[in-house]
């Protein structure tokens, strides 16, 4: 049960509130989702939830404020805090080479060219540093990417996380026999930086990654329905996991700047039912991708943050420590690292990336109402959640359909949310 209160005493309209119902019933009417849910949080009190659909087509059960979804890359932002909890500790620093701690990675090649059945590599000019892996500056990538040969070589050696073989640590051992993407700190690019973090943390605590997360985050903040997998009593509070029935697939990184972006397609294909991969143990413990947790769960985890740290009394990280980690680290914007359009903005422009986290610098260059000083993250089967202090506000959405790009819901969300402000 999520307790709500009236709209106008923190600022808000009801009445432009009621945009979000209708905004969610017309993506579930023309079957461009199965089911959606939205929470906005402002000065601490939850404003509005709403939710449509079903978690499951199948079985027409409705989406509720206690269903379960596959939170994907929201995942990072919980393994980016377990990293800097150790370091509060410290366990390390940030410039330390992760090679001190995972030893595979003391002499990493880059990709300079050639073929892949003869490619052209040469030595790393630097270790990758922790920072690095909080950044997304390391030079790893994701097999999904299709942009690049180091790409091909992760899906030719089966580089998953997570995946049907192996372990954590098995599989980022193989991970590191691979070329790098670039220069460590010289770009930025999205990968397997977080699940690399997540094996760091396993091996500078001492714990499984599960049981580092259960008892020093979750537990605290009683995010009782969090875990890398849903045990069999909760599975029919599990949402089932689509696509579009068309089976197109856009491009990950978006439509060409030179294409009107089609509408978002119609009708939708099961991919994964709730009774499927997640309702088993986890092989693998993906720090960058494995999490399942519910729309009331990542808010407790987003009030810690907004708390600076803290949360009924638990106290996970610093002040400082949450300060440090939603400041821009990057040497300009993702733009200026080289990085084209990424996450629905505007060729990265306005966007900077903290320690687990993206930054906004410059909404006007970013194309996107909102602050400066938001930070966010999103989860590849469309859920997203962005905590902005200027206004005291915590916006969660969660749905299940992949990938995100197809339903462009980021960008349509902030506009409703940001239009019913009013004080």
């Amino acid at each position: 049960m999520i307790e709500q209160v009236k709209p106008e005493s923190v600022g808000m309209s009801e009445d432009r509130l009621r945009r979000v119902d209708a905004w969610m019933e017309q993506h579930v009417e023309r079957q461009r989702l199965a089911g959606v849910s939205v929470l906005i949080e402002r000065r601490g009190r939850v404003a509005y939830f709403g939710a449509r659909g079903c978690r499951s087509v199948e079985s027409g059960q409705p989406i509720g404020a206690d269903t379960i979804f596959r939170i994907y890359s929201m995942t990072k932002p919980i393994t980016s805090v377990a990293a800097m909890m150790l370091y509060e500790e410290g366990r390390f620093q940030l410039d330390d080479p992760i090679a001190k701690f995972l030893p595979e990675f003391s002499e990493m090649k880059v990709w300079a060219g050639g073929t892949l059945e003869n490619p052209q590599l040469e030595p790393a000019r630097s270790l990758i540093t922790v920072r690095q892996l909080l950044t997304h500056t390391s030079g790893l990538t994701y097999e999904f990417m299709m942009n690049s040969p180091v790409d091909a070589l992760y899906r030719q050696h089966k580089i998953r996380f997570p995946g049907r073989t192996g372990t954590l640590a098995e599989v980022t051992q193989r991970l590191a026999t691979l070329p790098l993407l670039f220069h460590p700190g010289t770009r930025w690019n999205y990968g397997f930086s977080t699940d690399v973090l997540g094996r760091l943390v396993e091996v500078v605590s001492g714990q499984p990654l599960d049981r580092f997360f259960a008892e020093r985050i979750f537990q605290p903040l009683g995010m009782v329905d969090t875990g890398f997998h849903v045990p069999e009593e909760k599975v029919e509070r599990f949402a089932a996991l689509y696509t579009a029935a068309s089976g197109g697939m856009p491009p990950v990184l978006g439509a060409e700047p030179t294409q009107v972006p089609p509408d978002p397609p119609c009708g939708l294909k099961l991919v994964d039912p709730a009774a499927g991969r997640f309702a088993k143990p986890a092989r693998i413990l993906s720090g960058g991708g494995g999490l399942t947790s519910t729309i009331g769960d990542y808010l407790r985890f987003c009030r810690m943050l907004r708390n600076k740290g803290e949360l009924d009394g638990v106290r996970l990280l610093g002040r400082k420590t949450v300060e440090f980690m939603t400041v821009n680290h990057l040497n300009g914007s993702l733009a200026d690292m080289g990085q084209a359009r990424f996450n629905n903005a505007h060729a990265g422009a306005g966007l900077g990336f903290g320690l687990g986290f993206a930054v906004v610098l410059d909404p006007a260059k970013t194309q996107t109402i909102g602050s400066v000083g938001e930070y966010f993250w999103t989860g590849m089967a469309n859920t997203q959640f962005w905590i902005d202090p200027s206004e005291d506000l915590i916006v969660i959405q969660m749905a299940q359909h992949t990938p995100s790009v197809l339903v462009p819901l980021r960008r349509e969300l902030r506009t409703l949310v940001y239009q019913a402000l009013v004080d």
